[in-house]
């Protein structure tokens, strides 16, 4: 290992995920390009107390550098505890280094070996059975070091960095249990309808509401729901959630 994320300050998503699930609350995971960003995500989760997934995608890696990305998110951490002691906090905010949409095993254990406290695996583009074997392979790796992974089934659409997809694919509730089981993932992303990027839904995807307003798609919380009790208390991550409705993150919020 070159550096521990535990040397860095971070932790692992296994105990914050386990106290959103209790809490029914979810856990904000936010990607970061450059300081500013990383500034104003920082002073947010330190005021408001909630802890927090610092994502790297494969193009902020790119275009950053990973080891300038490494010290980064450790400024992060120490620019987290400065302000916990002007505020008064009695608890430090979780903070965890995420690699958000890793598509291979050489990227995963890049990024585990440069101070990443999480990785996903995002085998969703391949056959089922390679995604298993793909995410196996990353969970076995990780696992060595205390390094959480987050795996995918299901196809977002949209644009984000180099993940690309026309359409999306909806996760099938009953692919979910056998997959956790034979990878040994500690979170599964699904798709229930959101969409990565800027550019969500093309018109032709949407309809109009009475004032001629174009209405994205609803979520299918039926599918999040069955999804749900297949893998009770397990850790489920949705994408693309930045233009989700208030009403419909509460929502998610009541399955975890």
């Amino acid at each position: 290992m070159a550096v521990s994320y535990k040397e860095l300050g971070f932790a692992n998503t296994k105990d914050m995920f386990q106290k959103a699930f209790e809490g029914k609350w979810a856990v904000p995971a936010y990607n970061f390009n450059n300081m500013e960003q990383i500034q104003a995500i920082i002073t947010a989760c330190v005021e408001t107390r909630s802890p927090v997934i610092l994502q790297v995608s494969s193009g902020a890696r790119k275009y950053a550098d990973q080891t300038l990305l490494q010290y980064m998110g450790q400024g992060a951490v120490q620019m987290a505890r400065v302000m916990e002691k002007v505020f008064g906090c009695n608890q430090p905010i979780p903070i965890a280094l995420h690699l958000d949409h890793g598509d291979t095993f050489d990227l995963c254990k890049s990024c585990i070996e440069h101070g990443f406290s999480s990785v996903m695996i995002d085998g969703s583009h391949h056959s089922y059975e390679k995604n298993v074997e793909l995410t196996k392979q990353v969970v076995e790796y990780a696992h060595k070091y205390d390094v959480t992974v987050e795996g995918e089934l299901g196809v977002l659409a949209g644009v984000e960095d180099d993940v690309s997809a026309e359409e999306s694919h909806y996760t099938k509730p009953e692919e979910v249990f056998d997959f956790v089981k034979r990878t040994g993932v500690d979170s599964l992303a699904i798709s229930i309808g959101t969409s990565h990027g800027a550019n969500k839904f093309k018109p032709e995807q949407c309809t109009r509401n009475e004032k001629g307003i174009l209405v994205p798609p609803p979520l299918r919380f039926d599918i999040l729901e069955e999804i749900e009790k297949k893998i009770l208390g397990f850790s489920i991550v949705l994408h693309g959630s930045s233009s989700v409705p208030q009403e419909a993150v509460a929502t998610i919020n009541q399955f975890g």
